[in-house]
């Protein structure tokens, strides 16, 4: 078990591990499958999803608003949707109703009393707002990769995050569901990670791009998490 208090801030992994994305990409591309001529299980959507994001914020760093366009032309090529039936904006569009998963806010609050906490996101400054009002409890520091100009696994995200902050890496601890994005940099960069595995008991990697890379702890949620801090604290 790790020694909660050690660490002087919790820096989080935002859309997957707060905001429950996932739930937020199928509600978004509804109309999109029914438009597709073969069916399109959720499974497919999420796997498509996830090798698209990479793909595209693996090249040039474009904005996140402009990854998610190139995500939904991928989609309608992959599942022949003519493109003058789809609304490229439709992910992005959607974004800033993705909602928190319902023990974010609550475990958030929980943390606050312990640490700061920070957010290090693959995403937008302006998309991020409209997320930060959903998510009610204040953060010490928001790092985004459109501050950075690249994305997440790239080590350079994190790097920015621990200038910024202005702590030793030993003092950090990072919280996210991607292995591939956030789990493999922070274990390169020896900032200590837990796997918040918020598809726990299911199959496959959902929007998330595989990776064996292994955290230091695992929980399937905020709210275990948030447990074992307290009582780390004694509270």
């Amino acid at each position: 078990m790790l020694d909660f208090r050690r660490f002087d801030v919790i820096t989080f992994d935002c859309y997957g591990t707060l905001i429950d994305w996932e739930s937020g990409i199928l509600d978004a591309l509804r109309s999109f499958r029914d438009d597709a001529p073969r069916r399109a299980s959720d499974d497919d959507l999420l796997e498509v999803y996830a090798a698209l994001e990479a793909t595209l914020e693996g090249g040039d760093y474009i904005l996140y608003r402009d990854v998610l366009r190139g995500v939904m032309r991928g989609l309608a090529l992959r599942f022949s949707v003519p493109l003058d039936r789809v609304d490229l904006d439709t992910l992005a569009a959607s974004l800033p109703r993705w909602k928190p998963f319902s023990d974010t806010i609550g475990s958030l609050r929980r943390f606050k009393r312990h640490c700061k906490l920070a957010i290090v996101s693959n995403t937008d400054d302006d998309l991020f707002a409209h997320t930060a009002r959903t998510l009610e409890v204040p953060f010490d520091w928001v790092i985004t990769a459109e501050q950075v100009g690249s994305y997440k696994p790239s080590t350079e995200n994190f790097e920015r995050a621990l200038a910024v902050m202005g702590i030793p890496k030993e003092r950090v601890l990072h919280a996210a569901q991607s292995r591939f994005h956030d789990v493999a940099p922070a274990r390169a960069l020896g900032i200590t990670s837990v796997w918040v595995n918020r598809r726990h008991g299911r199959t496959g990697e959902g929007a998330t791009a595989r990776s064996g890379a292994q955290p230091d702890l695992e929980v399937p949620d905020l709210k275990t998490l948030a447990d074992l801090i307290d009582a780390a604290f004694g509270a």
